[in-house]
C-alpha cells in the first residue's frame, strides 16, 4: 500500500483543491470544489482511497464495458441499449484499448468534448452520455477495477438545447377534417387516422398508444397498463408513472369507437402487430399528403401538453405520466375521486373551442 506524502493545494484559478499522488507508476490527480478545510480533506480522502484500494486495473475498458452492458441488460429493459450505443459510439473508439487504471478525469471530459464537437450532440444527449459514463465507473468501482470517482463531468456551455415542434391550430383543423393519404401512389383512407387523432387528444406516448387494448377501456376510462417498445416488446412503460388511467373526452371516445368499429377483432385497439416504425412512416406520409409539418409521433404528445398548458401543472402531470416534484404537494397529494373526470371536461372544452374556431376561420376564407 502506498502512503500519501503531500496534501491538497487550493487552485485559485479553478476554485478547487487539487492533489496528485502516484501508485504503481501511475500518477493521478484528485479534486474538490468545496471551499475551506472541508474541501481539502475531501480531496485528500479521495487520494487516500485510491492509494489504499486494491484494484484490478489491468483490465481493458472495452472488456469491462461489454460486461457492464450485460449487467445492465439483466437489470433494465431499455436503458442498456442506450448505454451500449453510447459506449460503442463515443467511449470505446477513444479509450476502449486503454487499461481502466489509466483512465483519468481528463479523459472523461475528453469524451464529452469530442461528442460535442464531432457529433454536435444536444445538451440532453450529452447529459445522457455523462450518465452512461458515471454508471459504468460506478459499476467498475464496485467490482474493484478502479477507484476513479470523478467529482464532476462538465457539459460544454455552448451545447444546444433541443427544440420540439408541435402542430398549430390550423394543422389540427386539417387532422380532424381530412382522412385521406397516399399509399403506393393511390389516394386511400388512412387506416391509422384515428390513432393520429387519439394521440393528439390524449397525450399518450407512441408505445402506450400501440399497447392500448380494447379491454383497457371501461366506459370513458382508459387504464394504461403496457407499452410496446421499438423492438415490438411489451413493457410496463417508460417509468413508474407510465401505469396510469385517464378519462376520454367525447371527441377521443368517438375516435376510438370508430377505430373499434372498423377493426372489431383486434385485441390492441390500433393493430395487434403495429410497430412504432410503421406508425411513424404512415404518419409522415399523411403529413406530406395533407400539407402538415412533419413532426415526430412523440411531438404529437408535446402538442397535447402545449394545448392544455393552461391547466394546473399537477393535473397535466397526472394525465401524461410525469413524475411529481419532491415537495409537500408532490409527495403527499393524491388523486381525489372525480379529479380525472373534471380534468377530462376541461380538455374537452379546450379542444372543442380550438377546432370550432378553425372551422369558422375556414368558412370565412372560402366565403
Amino acid at each position: 500500500m502506498s502512503e500519501r506524502t503531500n496534501s491538497a493545494e487550493w487552485l485559485e484559478k479553478y476554485k478547487r483543491w487539487q492533489i496528485k499522488v502516484q501508485k504503481n507508476g501511475v500518477r493521478r490527480p484528485f479534486y474538490s470544489s468545496t471551499p475551506g478545510t472541508k474541501g481539502k480533506k475531501e480531496a485528500n480522502a479521495k487520494a487516500d482511497a485510491w492509494l489504499e484500494s486494491n484494484t484490478k486495473g489491468d483490465k481493458k475498458v472495452k472488456l469491462l464495458f461489454d460486461d457492464y452492458v450485460k449487467y445492465k441488460k439483466g437489470m433494465t429493459k431499455e436503458q442498456w441499449k442506450k448505454d451500449k450505443s453510447a459506449g460503442e459510439t463515443w467511449i470505446l473508439p477513444r479509450y476502449g484499448h486503454r487499461n481502466i487504471s489509466k483512465i483519468t478525469e481528463g479523459d472523461l471530459d475528453d469524451i464529452i468534448v469530442h461528442a460535442y464537437q464531432e457529433g454536435n450532440l444536444s445538451k440532453k444527449s450529452l447529459e445522457n452520455l455523462r450518465g452512461t459514463i458515471q454508471g459504468f465507473l460506478k459499476w467498475c468501482r464496485k467490482k474493484k477495477y478502479t477507484a476513479l470517482h470523478p467529482e464532476e463531468i462538465e457539459i460544454p456551455k455552448g451545447a444546444k438545447v433541443g427544440t420540439k415542434t408541435i402542430l398549430q391550430p390550423e394543422h389540427l383543423g386539417t387532422l380532424f377534417s381530412e382522412s385521406k393519404t397516399l399509399y403506393y401512389g393511390k389516394e386511400v383512407e388512412d387506416e391509422l387516422i384515428h390513432a393520429y387523432r387519439v394521440m393528439v387528444l390524449t397525450g399518450c406516448r407512441p408505445g402506450e398508444l400501440l399497447g392500448m387494448e380494447a379491454d383497457d377501456i371501461i366506459g370513458d376510462c382508459v387504464n394504461l397498463r403496457r407499452s410496446i417498445n421499438v423492438d415490438g416488446e411489451v413493457t410496463t412503460g417508460k417509468n413508474e408513472n407510465a401505469i396510469r388511467r385517464f378519462y376520454l373526452t367525447p371527441l377521443a371516445k368517438e375516435e376510438i369507437r370508430q377505430q373499434l368499429k372498423k377493426f372489431p377483432d383486434n385485441k390492441r385497439v390500433f393493430g395487434d402487430y403495429l410497430r412504432e416504425a410503421r406508425f411513424r412512416k404512415r404518419w409522415y406520409a399523411y403529413c406530406a399528403y395533407n400539407g402538415i409539418p412533419r413532426i415526430t409521433p412523440y411531438e404529437m404528445r408535446h402538442t397535447f401538453v402545449s394545448i392544455i398548458k393552461g391547466l394546473p401543472e399537477g393535473e397535466i402531470k397526472m394525465l401524461v405520466g410525469h413524475s411529481k416534484s419532491m415537495d409537500t404537494t408532490g409527495v403527499y397529494s393524491h388523486e381525489v375521486n372525480g379529479d380525472l373526470q373534471r380534468i377530462s371536461g376541461k380538455i374537452a372544452y379546450i379542444f372543442s373551442s380550438l377546432l370550432k374556431s378553425e372551422e369558422e376561420n375556414a368558412k370565412i376564407e372560402t366565403a
